[in-house]
């Protein structure tokens, strides 16, 4: 800690240093000075935590000096050593928030006593002040959470408490609009894939924006992912100018377009899940291969209109199996697209449907086909690669995805059709080669790259026995064959054949074979 004695007197500075117990007190650095000026120039310097000064002084007198400590050091503890006995001294000390009051001579005992207390009271202060900064650091760092999982409730028609409206920066209003932000892959991907900071700096410029009007407030909407909703309380005959300025803003920054859709005006908070919903309606209407400057869509553009489904061509895609050509499905995909695509208008609930039904009737024919279905993407995963930075979705490579995928599939429908011939086989080799660890049907299944069901289905009907029974009975063969021409011990026998536990396989030995091993061994030897 640091003490500054400021004295006109030398004599008066050199008996407070001397008479001071500063080490017990934990004081490790001194300044001096002799008058007002000087001491302010060493207190923005230093900042010491005690100052002792006296109130009568050449160039600034110590009330001055107490007025400025007061608005530009108010944690220092001030302490006001003085030789007159007045009043007024000790009012202007008290007034301008001097810790103490000590007059000269000065008592060692009393000074200490004083040094003491004020460090105590310093230190105590100093406390609560790191207690209160971490506190509001905490609140801070967590308000955005308790903000966006608060005014999602809100939304959702939960109520939330009176006191809240006004820390979480909402007003209460009679007439609301509610407007819907989606955010892409792409646009997560340009932050490093970091969603956090996406959203944190999203919704920076967004709540920036709407602070300054006074007219509404954004959160991450954390009931469905990827969205942003913005609450509108006032100047509701704004909203389409402050959302273009708010999308025309995001494009310069990011250098992608996020598309904004905007809901119907409701009355009170009950509302607001309404609005929401005809926002998601107008979003999910919008036409994704339409290209424009600003995608920001009013109440009046949603278009219902029931999606088109991949169903009603089943019979197409079957025919398309049968023939195992690619070239089978090059019309299909046009006539499909044709028919999505009419008068050059795709929705993004269409396309969300189509993807749907595609995934469905894909796993349709890996099951079919017995070929191993690997892990499955989102949708969302699947059609955001295929957005510009404008937002128009890019139908042709979109196309050539789903052909690759296509043609890559009758690949394996061929390659698994070679193996089904003698595959039982092979899996019995396999098992052979592999007796002596616990096999799994998954790992089968991923060697053979057939499906587990075809495997167990398979292996029963041509051997008459499931794979686990099979393996069994090769481990009891090997350690017939080893009781009878070795001197290995059983746990040993147990081990080389696959058992971690020699009880255990005394106990499978037994079953199978209707005797222990010790038995069998005996029984051999004898003959």
């Amino acid at each position: 800690m640091k003490v500054l004695i400021i004295d006109d007197e030398k004599h008066v500075r050199d008996g407070i240093r001397l008479l001071g117990a500063w080490e017990e007190n934990g004081i490790g650095e001194f300044y001096e000075a002799e008058n007002g000026e000087d001491a302010i120039r060493l207190i923005q310097e230093h900042r010491p935590e005690i100052i002792f000064s006296d109130m009568k002084m050449p160039k600034m007198d110590g009330t001055q000096l107490l007025e400025w400590i007061k608005t530009n050091q108010p944690k220092s503890k001030t302490v006001v050593v003085t030789g007159y006995d007045d009043y007024h001294y000790m009012r202007k000390a008290i007034h301008f928030g001097s810790y103490d009051y000590l007059l000269k001579p000065i008592d060692p005992e009393i000074l200490n006593q004083t040094l003491k207390n004020a460090v105590e009271e310093w230190k105590k202060e100093e406390a609560d002040r790191k207690s209160k900064d971490s506190s509001y650091q905490m609140i801070n760092e967590m308000k955005p959470v308790f903000r966006d999982r608060k005014l999602t409730q809100l939304v959702s028609s939960d109520s939330i408490k009176d006191e809240l409206y006004k820390e979480l920066g909402f007003q209460l209003s009679q007439t609301y609009m509610v407007a819907l932000m989606r955010l892409d892959g792409k646009t997560i991907k340009s932050f490093q894939g970091d969603r956090d900071l996406a959203y944190f700096t999203i919704l920076n410029v967004i709540n920036e924006i709407l602070m300054d009007c006074d007219c509404g407030i954004g959160f991450r909407y954390l009931s469905s992912k990827g969205e942003i909703v913005m609450i509108f309380w006032n100047k509701l005959d704004q909203i389409e100018e402050r959302l273009s300025e708010i999308h025309q803003t995001l494009k310069r920054v990011l250098n992608r377009s996020c598309p904004i859709a905007i809901g119907e005006a409701v009355t009170g908070t009950a509302g607001l899940l309404q609005s929401y919903q005809h926002a998601k309606q107008v979003l999910l209407s919008s036409n994704l291969l339409e290209r424009k400057e600003k995608r920001v869509y009013g109440p009046d553009t949603v278009q219902v209109i029931s999606p088109k489904s991949l169903m009603s061509y089943s019979s197409d895609i079957e025919g398309g199996m049968m023939a195992g050509r690619i070239e089978a499905f090059d019309d299909l995909i046009e006539d499909v697209t044709n028919d999505f695509t009419e008068n050059g208008y795709l929705s993004l609930k269409q396309l969300l449907h189509f993807e749907n039904e595609y995934q469905v009737i894909s796993n349709t024919w890996f099951k079919h086909y017995n070929i191993p279905i690997g892990s499955s993407e989102s949708i969302e995963k699947r059609i955001d690669p295929y957005f510009d930075a404008g937002g128009t979705f890019n139908l042709e490579d979109y196309k050539k995805r789903i052909r690759r995928e296509i043609s890559v599939f009758l690949k394996k429908v061929k390659k698994a059709s070679k193996q089904k011939g003698n595959i039982i086989h092979e899996i019995e080799k396999y098992l052979q080669s592999h007796f002596d660890r616990d096999v799994k049907l998954q790992e089968i299944s991923d060697h053979f790259y057939i499906s587990r069901e075809y495997i167990s289905r398979k292996f029963k009907q041509e051997l008459n026995v499931n794979i686990s029974d099979y393996l069994v009975r090769i481990r009891m063969n090997k350690a017939k064959s080893l009781l009878k021409n070795s001197d290995l011990k059983i746990y040993e026998i147990a081990n080389m054949i696959g058992y971690q536990d020699d009880k255990y396989f005394r106990k499978v030995f037994k079953k199978v074979e209707g005797i222990t091993p010790n038995e069998y061994r005996d029984q051999y030897s004898v003959k």
